[in-house]
């Protein structure tokens, strides 16, 4: 430490999660958290770094094989600087303020590393710091020689199935006789290419424990993550961040930013979780994008990416539902802004928007994730969503290509469960992809919509068709537009699906399985405590209420202690046990 001077980086060797991490900055707090790493590791061993704060943070996945064939498969940057756990950091494939020549150097890097830890085939995680000014001094930070939790990033970005491939190559086969399980006529041996962005968001469950510190470092807090797929990295961020399901709209433009100045600060300079939403606050509030560089040591380009975004976001507030032209809506949509936000903006119905959609013919249309940005024929039907110029045929017709061929077989659309938090996680994932298999089974044409990288079935040879898209109504009612199923199947996704039972049913969509009356019977506290009553089964004293007012006359009915449970939730979530009237009056 006295080599090296403050701050610096305490790492616990044989950990995962960056468990037993911290970063130091004064010497009184050396001590403790030196002691602490000692006792987290099982082998009381810690490494001690210089810390790298504000450094730019780069990952490559590698695959090696027998012969000494090595591939980079996805370079991954880390928006968020070094200093917090990747697994809490938002990332973006591929990495996009790289220079070549960097990017060259780190390569050449990842592959001696991965040749010098052993003789071995199969998969490699290479994690490197890169310094943000001109000079792009490049340093190892990390390698995992395994696949790792970035490796199953790296495989739904790029439709390349890293972990099978690697486990082939470890029971002896070479890359050159492995097929591209995506194009059918290449090999394994090439590189994925990507004519796409994709964003990963990671997912918290801070409102679970209350009091909780919420501001990221070197351990991870996260519990999920979501990804989004998009033509350009804005619009791969508002999928991402409409995949979240904290309800949120996107980025702006859903009247829930902050507009305290001393907050706003607060939150960039101590990492929060809502800090992808805070940066869009800041340049709003007119905070200058150099002070918000400063403060977050975030690139300038992605910096760049939300200003514009907020100019987009005020020329669209000029106009109204019936002045805003076609150029513009697309240009909005094209940037991932959802209906509901440009219904915000335009102070109108999300349904105006999309009628006004309809009427311009700005329409989605939906790309493959091929592994070779087209340049091949691709045989598996793993899609995204975009919005395109529109492009005259020889005839003079307009249209805009869509990659996705309906077939004339009946259809089921099973929709999924969304990011993993805590009261859902991969149990629905797993009931979703026995959905998907029973159905296939049955003869149907089987359609996955799901937004979950580190899930099943949001694997490319799960179902007949994977949209890797928001479990968001917008983007679901587009997709059942486009397929025309037979039905969707909601009760296997968790809340998640369920939440959008209302809608199906409103829209006249067919709900497969227990219908929507049904679900909602159950799902309504008073209705079904009602029904119990209805039917002489015993059930707890029971009372509703709506409000604070309503909550504290029931409580004198029912007398403490009381459970306070909200309807439509899963995972105990919002529930509480309270013992007086303070408790009720704060909680409910």
């Amino acid at each position: 430490a006295q080599e090296f001077g403050f701050p610096l980086v305490i790492r616990a060797s044989y950990t995962l999660g960056g468990t037993g991490a911290s970063i130091v900055y004064k010497e009184e707090d050396f001590d403790e958290l030196l002691t602490r790493g000692l006792e987290i590791s099982p082998i009381h061993e810690v490494m001690i770094d210089k810390a790298l704060i504000g450094w730019k943070e780069y990952e490559l996945e590698l695959l090696r094989d027998t012969n000494d064939n090595v591939v980079i498969i996805c370079s991954i940057e880390n928006m968020d600087p070094m200093g917090i756990h990747t697994g809490d950091s938002i990332t973006v494939a591929p990495a996009m303020t790289l220079s070549d020549t960097c990017y060259q150097k780190m390569r050449d890097m990842a592959i001696k590393m991965m040749r010098s830890i052993g003789d071995f085939s199969g998969g490699c995680n290479v994690q490197f710091a890169v310094s943000p000014d001109e000079k792009e001094d490049i340093i190892a930070v990390e390698i995992n020689p395994r696949v790792s939790r970035s490796s199953a990033l790296a495989s739904k970005a790029t439709g390349y199935p890293i972990a099978k491939i690697a486990s082939k190559l470890a029971i002896g086969y070479n890359l050159d006789e492995l097929e591209n399980q995506i194009t059918k006529s290449t090999s394994a041996l090439f590189e994925p290419t990507l004519d796409y962005v994709i964003v990963k968001i990671p997912r918290w469950n801070f409102d679970k424990f209350e009091g909780s510190d919420r501001t990221l470092g070197l351990q991870m807090k996260s519990v999920g993550e979501v990804m989004g797929i998009g033509r350009s990295f804005q619009e791969a961020l508002h999928k991402a961040t409409q995949s979240l399901e904290i309800k949120r709209n996107g980025i702006g433009a859903d009247g829930k930013s902050y507009k305290d100045k001393d907050l706003i600060i607060s939150k960039l300079i101590n990492a929060s979780w809502d800090r992808v939403f805070v940066i869009f606050d800041a340049i709003q509030i007119g905070i200058p994008l150099s002070r918000i560089n400063e403060l977050t040591k975030i690139d300038m380009w992605f910096l760049r990416q939300y200003e514009g975004l907020y100019l987009l976001q005020k020329e669209i507030s000029k106009y109204t539902i019936d002045s805003i032209s076609k150029d513009l809506l697309l240009e909005a949509k094209q940037k991932g802004y959802g209906d509901r936000q440009i219904a915000h903006i335009l102070n109108c119905l999300e349904s105006q928007v999309y009628n006004k959609r309809q009427e311009m013919n700005i329409n989605r249309v939906y790309k493959l994730v091929d592994t070779c940005a087209a340049e091949f024929t691709a045989s598996t039907p793993y899609y995204y969503s975009t919005f395109e110029n529109e492009i005259e045929n020889k005839e003079g017709k307009k249209y805009s290509h869509n990659e996705s061929v309906v077939s004339d077989k009946k259809k089921i659309i099973v929709l999924g469960s969304g990011p993993n938090r805590i009261g859902q996680g991969i149990e629905f994932d797993y009931c979703c992809v026995h959905g998907v298999l029973a159905s296939a089974e049955c003869g149907y044409e089987t359609i996955m919509i799901n937004c979950n990288p580190e899930t099943v079935s949001t694997d490319f040879d799960i179902a007949d068709k994977l949209y890797f898209e928001p479990v968001f109504w917008e983007h679901i009612y587009d997709i059942i537009r486009h397929e025309n199923p037979e039905g969707v199947i909601v009760q296997l996704g968790g809340q998640t699906a369920l939440k959008l039972s209302e809608k199906l049913d409103r829209y006249g969509i067919n709900i497969i399985g227990t219908n929507y009356k049904s679900l909602d019977l159950a799902e309504d506290r008073g209705s079904f405590s009602t029904l119990l009553k209805e039917n002489n089964i015993p059930y707890p004293e029971f009372d509703t209420a709506s409000s604070v007012d309503e909550a504290i006359i029931a409580s004198k009915k029912l007398d403490f202690p009381i459970l306070i449970r909200p309807s439509y939730v899963l995972g105990g979530q919002g529930m509480k046990i309270v013992i007086n009237e303070k408790d009720l009056k704060e909680h409910v």
